[in-house]
């Protein structure tokens, strides 16, 4: 009875042992999957904040919440199944998906380049709505409808990065924990940022004069040109976001002529320039991935807007 016992509590050491490897098979595959994926991340952060201009504040922190929420069933009940069967049996429709995806980033950025040249403004436009709840859900859906093509990156980037061999329950548990933590730091970082007017107002109150005040009044006069910022840093981060997902496309299906240009230049302009070299390069990648995405998104403009209007 002993001896059974003994074999038993081996049985059942062996196998926690087995279930601690493989949550550090899924952790260290999440990790490494989620540091490619940065650079979205960055993107979707700064797209985010533009979605809370004109809304009360008391109203901030529950929009942002309904979004994460939004980008949470984005990537974990859409995004994830779909990624993973297609890596499984179409893998190269994947891309394809990107594309399109990319396509609508440029399109949808392109139009608010031009409403900027035009003069018209995202805030004047929602500030015409008068019923709150219509606000709010317009505000929602249009955040969380852009978060689906950023998470869509996001998620195939951090899903291209697993090796091939592993388990498809592995792929699976890294790709939920790239997601979560991902949507849970994005979120959060745009919370805090919506929210910091507030946070200085309250320091600005709460100090007696000294530094602490003074720090407070200067966030609360910061903030909206941090915020105004990042509306078009934003704006910037689709089209180049956008492009760099059809260059890459392109890549993908041989057509590697004008990528294998851009990166030529962003490599050789690099080199050039010394300690900087590895910014400067993404800089001009970045930028030529701005233009070919400000290319299409003028030429899918034109194609649904400008054309329909001359035929009538």
């Amino acid at each position: 009875m002993a001896g059974g016992l003994v074999a038993l509590l081996d049985d059942i050491a062996a196998l926690a042992k087995l279930a601690a490897a493989s949550l550090d098979d899924v952790g260290a595959a999440a990790g490494r999957a989620g540091v490619k994926a940065a650079g979205v991340v960055i993107d979707d952060t700064a797209v985010t904040p533009r979605y809370v201009v004109a809304l009360p504040p008391e109203r901030e922190l529950p929009i942002i919440g309904k979004i994460a929420l939004g980008s949470i069933a984005n990537k974990l009940l859409v995004i994830l199944p779909l990624a993973l069967l297609l890596s499984a049996f179409a893998p190269w429709a994947l891309t394809p998906i990107l594309m399109l995806g990319g396509a609508y980033l440029c399109f949808e950025a392109t139009e608010k380049v031009i409403e900027a040249v035009r003069g018209e403004h995202h805030a004047e436009e929602v500030a015409e709505i008068t019923d709150p709840k219509a606000l709010e859900k317009r505000q929602v859906l249009g955040a969380i409808r852009t978060d689906l093509i950023l998470s869509a990156e996001i998620m195939v980037i951090a899903l291209s990065q697993l090796p091939a061999d592993m388990s498809f329950a592995t792929r699976a548990g890294a790709l939920v924990l790239v997601a979560l933590a991902i949507t849970v730091g994005v979120y959060g970082v745009v919370a805090l940022i919506v929210k910091m007017d507030d946070i200085g107002l309250h320091l600005s109150r709460a100090g007696s004069g000294g530094g602490t005040a003074a720090f407070g009044r200067g966030l609360v006069t910061a903030m909206p040109v941090l915020l105004s910022a990042l509306s078009h840093i934003g704006v910037a981060a689709m089209i180049w976001v956008g492009g760099g997902i059809l260059l890459h496309g392109l890549e993908e299906f041989g057509f590697g002529a004008l990528p294998h240009m851009l990166h030529h230049w962003s490599e050789a302009t690099g080199a050039a320039t010394g300690a900087l070299g590895a910014v400067v390069a993404w800089l001009v990648y970045a930028l030529g991935s701005a233009v070919a995405g400000l290319v299409v998104g003028g030429v899918i403009v034109a194609l649904l807007h400008v054309i329909p209007r001359k035929g009538h």
